[in-house]
């Protein structure tokens, strides 16, 4: 056998691979399933069944992410579909609510990603009142190695309705500074915009005029003049931004840190970082 060939561990070891749990708030036998081509094929047809498209960063797009590495490991074949997709299937469903489509995608009728969005165009990422995530789990950025911006905008997914607060702000600025090298918070910069909305927010009465993180985080990617790979480090230093500024010491599920963190498993596991 080529040495490049991935080596299938042997006696199915628990802690190979990347689970759902590893990039979604999922819990009990489905968390601790690996990522399958066929689940996250199934979720591909559901989405552009219901959706039009599958999503950047929408969960078909991180159960590929993640079932391609799973793959390259050797965790999972081509063909290999978890018995929890086999049996109860995946599900996308829509309602309309207040003048929005609301979208709710599941994995064995556990919730993995949700979407809102204006009128009856399709859920997609981006800036408040695009596409903002309804449920807690957390969603990541498919790609080769997750970068800081992406891990960003997954939470302009996971979070985008929250407005800023100064725990986001810090976790932002640290993010925007690992990510640019540059060591200090660029002006105009994303981290700029987040400590301003978090200073403007407290004076606001009501909660849909005060900045979100939608608003801040959406576009992150275009708007980091350089970018880079989630590494443990850059993580750490993200939460212990948000933890050090949050009144409960605490991260924000589904938040900057949460998301950043998130990213660095799923990189580590796949051997990026």
């Amino acid at each position: 056998m080529s040495q490049d060939q991935p080596r299938r561990p042997q006696g199915g070891d628990q802690h190979y691979g990347i689970k759902y749990g590893d990039v979604f708030d999922v819990k009990e036998d489905l968390a601790s399933k690996n990522n399958a081509p066929r689940d996250a094929a199934a979720m591909q047809a559901a989405e552009n069944r219901v959706l039009g498209q599958t999503p950047r960063g929408g969960p078909a797009s991180v159960m590929q992410s993640a079932a391609d590495v799973n793959q390259s490991l050797g965790v999972v074949g081509h063909d290999d579909i978890t018995d929890i997709t086999r049996d109860q299937g995946v599900n996308v469903a829509e309602s309309a609510a207040d003048g929005r489509r609301v979208i709710a995608e599941a994995v064995g009728g556990q919730v993995v990603g949700g979407y809102a969005t204006r009128g009856g165009g399709a859920a997609a990422g981006g800036r408040a009142g695009q596409g903002q995530d309804i449920s807690s789990s957390p969603a990541i950025v498919a790609g080769g190695g997750i970068t800081i911006g992406e891990a960003l905008e997954a939470t302009a997914l996971t979070s985008g309705n929250k407005p800023v607060d100064m725990s986001d702000a810090a976790a932002i600025q640290a993010a925007e500074v690992k990510a640019t090298g540059r060591g200090q918070v660029m002006p105009g910069g994303i981290g700029a915009e987040a400590q301003a909305a978090a200073d403007l927010n407290p004076g606001i009465w009501r909660d849909e005029d005060k900045t979100k993180l939608g608003d801040v985080l959406g576009d992150a990617t275009d708007r980091l003049p350089d970018d880079k790979t989630v590494t443990r480090e850059d993580a750490k230093r993200v939460v212990a931004a948000e933890v050090r500024n949050d009144p409960n010491a605490s991260p924000h599920p589904g938040g900057v840190a949460a998301s950043t963190a998130a990213a660095a498993r799923l990189n580590q596991k796949a051997g990026s970082t």
